[in-house]
């Protein structure tokens, strides 16, 4: 089966290959970098600044004295 590598586009085979979904272990640490460095983000809720989860943190304390 012939697939598409999503990093150089280049076509590949599926069958036996040790760096699937992509071509070569080039692309596949490209994509790796590409994580490590936040260049992919998964969208979701905003996350709370510092300072909200510190206030949240606190009063999560009061309530239970």
């Amino acid at each position: 089966m012939k697939i598409i590598c999503p990093i150089c586009k280049k076509p590949t085979t599926w069958e036996e290959n040790p760096w699937r979904p992509f071509c070569s272990e080039r692309c596949k640490l490209i994509d790796l970098g590409k994580w490590v460095y936040e260049e992919y983000r998964i969208e979701g809720e905003e996350s709370k600044s510092k300072e909200q989860r510190v206030i949240s943190k606190e009063q999560k304390t009061d309530s239970k004295d």
